[in-house]
């Protein structure tokens, strides 16, 4: 049996323009892994900033065209929670996307890059009186409301600065989906939205209309799921979502002119993966409004998505430097190399929380070295300090050699810590060659700065 090429690139897993140099090394955006290790060091989250920005476009264009042609409109939020910098939300704004904020920090990196407050849609699920007032002043174009006290928060800031804020409620649709399973019985048991369960939604509807001179209802928004790669949760969502607000049409007298989706659109992270394309998620999410549009006698709404993962997931690799190498007797039948880098759950903790499965490549050169299995592991003080849990790499895998984990552009800086007191990252944008850093290393005076005397 032939062992597989381990130096070989998956085109769909990694960002659009990664290549191997003619010496074997890993070349993203045209910049050479080496050099970029050199000028930054490791571990480090490298961004192709044209993948990213393609991906923002391709939303763009496939949800306009897909709306367009059963005669509504769509918007596409980026969903900052993914990965947020003021560089990055200057690109999808560039790009035309709209922002979705679900924290105080999150809206101060909008505001700084820029993005126009009426683009920004403010999440979260238990909102500051501080986090509210700081949107309303900046005028953000709609609130997703998440609870009864926060409609009577917000109704408060509003009439405070006396204006009138737009706002949307979450509603659990009973619809819980992730990659290729959904479950469309009641799923209540979770800490976001209003439950279809004993009126709760019909009770927050009245609860905002009762505030005219400081809050208009303009939908409904849901969230289904993550890592999504079907649509057929949607349907079941977008069904109940539709008949809601044909609920209220009756029973108010008014039209609700906008339904939220959500995001959770899921992406490559592994070979066997196939997510789906943008447009053909539009085109399905198109049918599925559509339909259940003509089936209940509904008109069809504004609707908007909210990617995040999907965008610029994709465009990040993480390149780390190999420490230590250990051969272990797994079973009886099996030695596993572990491959211990200068990184780890401190940079991406997916794999610790979620048991995310990432794959990885020998980025600073290539090997004629038969495979052995391998498990990329961490430095800190914590078995589960995985980076990759099963990898076929070269079997002569040494000490200073280069790794690199396609696939992070997502929910890695994010969610990164200063575990074991380690100084997070930098992200650098690499574009035709070039880098530049969008956010810089952490330092250990960074750690002991945060100290008292």
């Amino acid at each position: 049996m032939t062992s597989p090429d381990v130096n070989t690139l998956h085109a769909h897993v990694w960002p659009t323009a990664t290549t191997r140099t003619p010496e074997g090394a890993l070349q993203v955006a045209g910049a050479d892994v080496r050099a970029l290790v050199a000028e930054h060091g490791t571990p480090v989250y490298l961004l192709d900033e044209a993948d990213v920005r393609r991906r923002a476009v391709a939303f763009r264009d496939a949800f306009a065209t897909a709306f367009e042609r059963i005669g509504t409109r769509a918007d596409v939020y980026y969903a900052g929670k993914a990965f947020l910098s003021t560089a990055l939300a200057r690109w999808i704004t560039q790009e035309g996307l709209r922002l979705d904020v679900c924290t105080g920090g999150e809206l101060a990196i909008a505001r700084r890059a820029g993005v126009p407050g009426a683009n920004i849609g403010l999440h979260g699920n238990n909102k500051s009186m501080t986090e509210i007032a700081e949107a309303v002043e900046y005028g953000v174009g709609r609130i997703v409301v998440d609870s009864f006290e926060e409609v009577d928060r917000v109704a408060s800031v509003a009439r405070a600065h006396g204006v009138v804020v737009p706002v949307m409620l979450r509603v659990k649709a009973g619809v819980e989906a992730h990659t290729h399973e959904f479950i469309a019985t009641a799923h209540e048991d979770q800490k976001f939205g209003f439950s279809l369960a004993g009126g709760q939604v019909a009770d927050a509807v009245a609860a905002v209309l009762k505030h005219p001179d400081a809050l208009t209802l303009l939908g409904f928004h849901s969230h289904i799921g993550s890592q999504i790669f079907e649509a057929e949760g949607f349907r079941v969502a977008a069904t109940r979502l539709i008949a809601l607000q044909l609920e209220v049409a009756r029973g108010h007298g008014i039209t609700l002119p906008e339904l939220d989706l959500g995001g959770g659109f899921g992406i490559a992270y592994l070979p066997d993966d196939r997510p789906m394309a943008p447009q053909e998620l539009a085109d399905q999410l198109a049918e599925i409004v559509a339909t259940a549009c003509h089936e209940q006698g509904a008109p069809v709404p504004h609707i908007s998505v909210e990617p995040g993962r999907a965008i610029v997931g994709p465009g990040g690799v993480t390149v780390y430097e190999v420490g230590t190498v250990k051969p272990v007797q797994a079973t009886d039948d099996l030695v596993r190399t572990y491959v211990s880098v200068d990184g780890g759950m401190s940079d991406n903790a997916r794999p610790a929380l979620y048991d995310a499965r990432y794959t990885c490549v020998l980025a600073n050169r290539t090997s004629d070295t038969a495979p052995v299995q391998s498990r990329v592991v961490g430095k800190h003080c914590e078995s589960g300090d995985i980076v990759v849990r099963d990898v076929l790499l070269p079997g002569d895998v040494q000490a200073g050699d280069l790794i690199a984990v396609p696939a992070t552009g997502a929910y890695c800086r994010s969610l990164a810590s200063q575990y074991n007191h380690t100084p997070r990252p930098p992200v650098v944008a690499v574009r035709d060659g070039a880098s530049q850093v969008v956010v810089r290393r952490e330092t250990v005076a960074d750690l002991l700065a945060l100290e008292g005397q």
